[in-house]
This record gives structure tokens, C-alpha cells and sequence, in this order.
């Protein structure tokens, strides 16, 4: 259970409601059918114009995806590399058959059983890049469906008060109502920003570093089968896998500065 997800979704949407009953409001001023009504299906309706069927239809699962823990540790993969390297070196590519039936990623698995096949390195990464890239093109539909869905919310909000501002306006007959007329208009702003803050842009923010994390893990296990395939010294292939770790997140922290910097200078 990947807890980040549930807590920031609790802390955010906890944070409305207690900043409302700060206020003297009451939470159940937020349930508002007709704005949520705007805000959610008219969010998923030009979802489905912009995106194909099937895509929509995986909200549910990406939801799952997103509060599910991965189990990739790219440390564990180079300690597990390093082992076959050093059985590999002993006592041959075959050896490792029996290894890679006890793997459960299936794709590290057709990696090492590809090098066991004796597939020469071009072709084995030829294969493996192929499906990374298909993978990657795959994910990025669906955490972009997700960030596009962040966009559609907020404009969904603004159409569901004007909606209600314009009732409002057309029944000025009787003064006492207004103000809890206009109320109610607002709150699909509210539900549209909100939701889009707290629910879609967070999640797809969430789905696209899991999505780098795969990827990453599998090209971790590509190079390292490579580089046992070619015979290379245990030590070297560890090294080289620790290498490429220390680089991820040393780009990871660089990519995280720019966007503070970037937010520092909006802000100023």
C-alpha cells in the first residue's frame, strides 16, 4: 500500500473541510448534486471526447495503481544480477535457467531467458527496448489522460456556477434567496479546483513517476543481463548498475530544483 497517496488525499480534502468548519460552515454544504453532477460527468464526458473508450474505462484500475506499493527495488536487482554474473562466469549462460525460472518479474525473466537462448545482444536489446517503448507509450496515455482530466475540471466548476449564476439572476423575485443561491453556484468552482488539485493532477503526477520507476528498473535488469551475458567481471556489472541508480536521482534532485527555482520565480 503505497500510504503518500491515502495521506496527501486525506490531509488535502481533510484540509478543506476543517478550514470550513473554521470558518462556520458546515461540510455538508459541500454535497451539492447538481455541481458535482457538472463538475464529475462533464469532466468524464470530455475525457471520453479527447481519449478513446478504453482508456476511460481503466480509471478504476489506475486508482489501484496508484495507492499499490511497487515492489521494483533497483538495489535488490543489482545484488541479484550480480549473483548470476558470478554463476554465469563459473559455469555458463546455461546455468542460468534454472535461476531465472525463480524470478517472478516475467520481464527480467524473458531477459535472462532470451541470453540463456543464446539470442546475441543486439537482438535481446532490440526486443526488450522494443517492449520498454511500447510500455512507455502506453503509460503516458494513461498519466496524461489524467493530467488532460485536471485541465477539463476547473473549467467544468466555472461552467457550473455560471449555470447557477444564471438561475440566480432569473429569479430575483424573492431577495432571501440569493445569497444561498449564489452559494450553491460557487461550489461547483470549488469542486472543479479541488478536484483537479487534489485528485487528478496529484494522481497523474503519481502514475508518471511510477511509470519512470518501471521503466528505469527494466533497464536496470537489460543492461545488467547484457553485461553478464558478455561474460563481464561481477564487480564491473554491479558497479556499472550502481552507476546508473546514482545518475537517476542525481537527475531526479536536478529535475526537482528546476521546479522549485521555476515555482520561486512565479511566486516572486
Amino acid at each position: 500500500m503505497d500510504l503518500s497517496t491515502l495521506i496527501g488525499l486525506s490531509v488535502g480534502f481533510g484540509a478543506l473541510i476543517v478550514s470550513m468548519l473554521m470558518e462556520g460552515g458546515s461540510p455538508i454544504a459541500l454535497i451539492a448534486p447538481s455541481a458535482m453532477l457538472i463538475v464529475f460527468g462533464g469532466t468524464i464526458g470530455a475525457t471520453l471526447i479527447a481519449y478513446p473508450l478504453e482508456c476511460v474505462m481503466k480509471l478504476p484500475t489506475l486508482f489501484q495503481i496508484a495507492i499499490k506499493q511497487q515492489k521494483m527495488d533497483a538495489h535488490v536487482l543489482i545484488e541479484r544480477l550480480t549473483e548470476l554474473a558470478e554463476k554465469a562466469r563459473k559455469n555458463g549462460l546455461l546455468a542460468l535457467e534454472a535461476d531465472a525460472q525463480e524470478i517472478d518479474d516475467a520481464f527480467v525473466k524473458q531477459a535472462i531467458m532470451l541470453a540463456v537462448d543464446g539470442t546475441d545482444a543486439e537482438t535481446l536489446r532490440d526486443i526488450l527496448e522494443s517492449q520498454m517503448d511500447n510500455l512507455g507509450e502506453r503509460h503516458e496515455v494513461l498519466f496524461g489522460m489524467l493530467e488532460a482530466m485536471g485541465g477539463f475540471a476547473p473549467t467544468m466548476g466555472i461552467i457550473g456556477t455560471v449555470m447557477g449564476l444564471v438561475h440566480v439572476l432569473s429569479n430575483l423575485s424573492n431577495p432571501n434567496s440569493l445569497g444561498p443561491e449564489i452559494a450553491v453556484a460557487f461550489i461547483a468552482t470549488l469542486w472543479g479546483v479541488s478536484t483537479a488539485n487534489l485528485l487528478w493532477l496529484p494522481l497523474g503526477g503519481k502514475l508518471k513517476r511510477k511509470s519512470h520507476e518501471e521503466l528505469f528498473y527494466r533497464q536496470i535488469a537489460l543492461e545488467g543481463v547484457l553485461a553478464v551475458q558478455s561474460g563481464e567481471n561481477p564487480r564491473v556489472v554491479r558497479q556499472k548498475l550502481e552507476g546508473m541508480v546514482a545518475r537517476d536521482k542525481k537527475k531526479a534532485a536536478g529535475a526537482a530544483d528546476d521546479s522549485a527555482g521555476s515555482a520561486a520565480k512565479k511566486a516572486a
